[in-house]
């Protein structure tokens, strides 16, 4: 008998764990024709803005060992213009779907959501706390604009809001608990990890920015140590995410607390990843009879 893949998250139903990340998977529906969709989890999508952004200028990726770094800047169209196609084509694909978004005011997070509003079909915003504002501070590193983007963004949303965090921070259950205490109904754990590279034949930074934010198999360890954490003080649901690479890396999230799990730079490297993780997924479930993938959500910090 198969295992049971499906998931409760913030009152959603999931058909198994396995999402999409933000920022790696485009709009969401670009890549219908070389992975079925219809059997990932949930599709999350690139951050979208009030206004549209041109991102950074180029290099803003560089690979590294294990890993790569980006700055893209949050590049995309804008709210508008992405309800009027990219949101209506993701809708059809039958897969729920979670819309990132950012600003650099509580208005613009404000105005995002409303925008998205009159939209059917989504099933709830994850806010990327972990970008910075007006003042060039990191949004989640203000607690009290961390705490009004959140309030101010529950009173007009019709969805789960789902608080996206950076985990440069002292402690990252501290900054999840003042998430869930100011309203929101899951956290994201965690975002890339500051860091930069340097041509050494060039003698030049590798990203235009300089320093940009870490991603790949090399940050699991560490985003997983945040999600470890996070699971013991907080109520809320928790999407992990950061080097999922396999399988095994979701069960590994899984077992320290997360509830669902989102994949990022192994799409990048293949689109099939995302497959491939479900389907390995299940097959460790099978091979330990677990029933349900409910069953091992934070079983490391019941033992």
């Amino acid at each position: 008998m198969n295992p049971d893949l499906s998931i409760n998250f913030a009152g959603i139903k999931f058909k198994n764990p396995v999402f999409t990340a933000s920022g790696t998977f485009g709009y969401g529906y670009e890549l219908k024709d070389l992975i079925p969709l219809k059997k990932l989890g949930g599709i999350v999508t690139k951050t979208i803005t009030l206004k549209p952004r041109s991102g950074n200028l180029q290099p803003r990726i560089a690979e590294v060992a294990s890993g790569m770094l980006n700055t893209i800047g949050l590049q995309n169209m804008g709210v508008k213009v992405f309800v009027e196609e990219p949101l209506k084509k993701l809708i059809k694909i039958g897969v729920p779907v979670i819309v990132s978004i950012a600003g650099a005011t509580i208005n613009e997070y404000v105005e995002t959501v409303k925008i998205l509003g009159v939209q059917n079909g989504i099933s709830a915003v994850e806010l990327n706390l972990s970008c910075p504002n007006l003042k060039k501070k990191i949004v989640c590193h203000d607690l009290p604009l961390m705490q009004n983007v959140i309030k101010d963004v529950k009173k007009v949303s019709k969805v789960p809001v789902i608080a996206k965090l950076s985990p440069l921070v002292t402690d990252i259950s501290e900054l999840a608990l003042v998430a869930q205490n100011a309203g929101a109904d899951g956290v994201t754990l965690a975002n890339t990890y500051p860091a930069m590279a340097i041509d050494v034949k060039a003698f030049k930074p590798r990203l235009s920015t300089i320093k940009g934010g870490m991603s790949g198999a090399c940050v699991k360890p560490m985003s997983v140590r945040c999600v470890y954490d996070a699971y013991k003080n907080i109520k809320v649901p928790i999407i992990g995410c950061g080097g999922i690479m396999t399988g095994e890396d979701a069960v590994e999230f899984m077992l320290a607390g997360a509830r669902v799990v989102s994949v990022g730079s192994a799409s990048l490297v293949s689109p099939k990843s995302l497959v491939n993780i479900i389907d390995e997924f299940e097959n460790i479930l099978k091979e330990k009879n677990i029933k349900s993938a409910e069953e091992i959500i934070g079983l490391l910090n019941k033992n």
